[in-house]
């Protein structure tokens, strides 16, 4: 492992941080090719906060301050200046996020572990961060796509369909997720006719589209994103009729989706984490009227601001090199089970030197190296809306 620098700034403003006000970084796609789901996995990430703030229990009554940055999805040199400025100008005490594989895997590298901030993100799903160096810092509540690969080919081959074509966003998230998928495939027999990138933001995808129809397949499944190039395949697929049935991915299971194309891709069927848990079930009873709690990542959102804070109550300290040890202690115990709604008394248990085992939104279950186990929701697409038809 590195050292960590002497004097970073994130453990300077961490540690000054007042008993009022103690600073979370919310770093999320804001904008860019998976807007639409970041606007309620930044109200599940406030929405831990003020529940803390609520209970008055967090640090000797200090007030938890959530601060947005927009990390982009796609473009690594804004979401790392984004990081940037969340530890150097707000001080804040850890990061919930970055959202997508590519920039998560750039902050956490340039940013994170040379400041030592802790990391924790709801929707980075890329195998590769599995591997990466992190020094003990990086975290995630959403599973790897090394095992969404294996449910999506689980799933078309239960529904019969041994051939299909894949066309997945040329950046580490969709590369991951279709060599997951490919291998998971072909070992059960399945028929891969192409396996093909494709950019975000072009104005025409009929030229990719032709490729994919020339190979054939029972259906296109697209690992992409629902406001980028994911979508731009979907209409061209539609209008050319190269194919009316897909596959989505979770990066495709949006809101953004169903609004553009409603009940054009009737039939369809899609995977994105989620639980039918007891935990899932309070969630909802918690969020009420206020967003949908079954939308991608919420949850997820949800979990890694609470087990953030829940380790620093644990640590009794806002500096990550101190709180970090105590991430997989909250979230997988043993203790007395913690679910959503219940964050103000896992603040009371804490402080009493007691423990906690997080369950919340998502069951929460830490691996070795800090990936969720996780568990997946399958969809289908009736009367142009996501219905939940089953869980992995």
């Amino acid at each position: 492992m590195k050292k960590l620098l002497l004097a970073s700034a994130a453990t300077l403003l961490a540690t000054a941080a007042t008993a009022e006000d103690v600073k979370l970084g919310v770093l999320l796609g804001f904008t860019g090719p998976i807007e639409s789901m970041a606007v309620n996995m930044g109200a599940g990430a406030e929405l831990a906060i003020e529940e803390v703030n609520a209970a008055g229990t967090f640090m000797d009554g200090a007030t938890v301050v959530p601060v947005r940055a927009d990390s982009t999805c796609i473009d690594a040199a804004a979401a790392t200046a984004a990081a940037e400025r969340l530890i150097t100008a707000e001080g804040v005490a850890g990061i919930m996020g970055a959202a997508c594989s590519g920039v998560t895997g750039a902050v956490l590298q340039n940013v994170a572990r040379a400041n030592g901030i802790v990391m924790i993100s709801p929707s980075a799903t890329s195998p590769a961060l599995s591997e990466a160096e992190d020094d003990g810092l990086f975290f995630r509540t959403a599973p790897s796509d090394a095992r969404q690969g294996e449910i999506i080919a689980g799933i078309i081959m239960d529904k019969g369909i041994d051939n299909v074509a894949l066309t997945y966003t040329n950046n580490d998230y969709g590369k991951g997720l279709a060599d997951s998928f490919q291998n998971a495939y072909e070992a059960l027999g399945g028929t891969v006719t192409i396996s093909a990138a494709h950019e975000d933001d072009k104005a025409d995808y009929s030229a990719e589209v032709g490729a994919l129809a020339a190979a054939g397949g029972g259906i296109l499944v697209v690992a992409g994103y629902a406001d980028r190039g994911g979508a731009g395949i979907v209409r061209a697929s539609l209008d050319t009729g190269a194919f009316d049935t897909f596959f989505f991915p979770d990066g495709m299971v949006s809101d953004g989706t169903t609004g553009k194309f409603g009940d054009e891709v009737d039939g369809s069927m899609g995977t994105l984490p989620g639980s039918d848990s007891p935990g899932a079930e309070k969630f909802a009873e918690v969020v009420g009227d206020a967003f949908d709690p079954t939308s991608i990542f919420a949850g997820e959102s949800y979990d890694a601001t609470a087990i953030l804070l829940m380790a620093m109550q644990a640590a009794g300290s806002t500096d990550p090199r101190v709180y970090k040890d105590k991430i997989m202690e909250v979230a997988n115990g043993p203790g007395e089970e913690i679910m959503p709604g219940e964050l103000g008394k896992a603040m009371e248990i804490l402080a009493g030197g007691g423990d906690v085992d997080y369950v919340g939104a998502t069951a929460v279950e830490f691996l070795d190296n800090g990936d969720s186990a996780g568990s997946f929701r399958e969809v289908v697409v009736e009367g142009g809306e996501f219905d939940t038809v089953g869980f992995h």
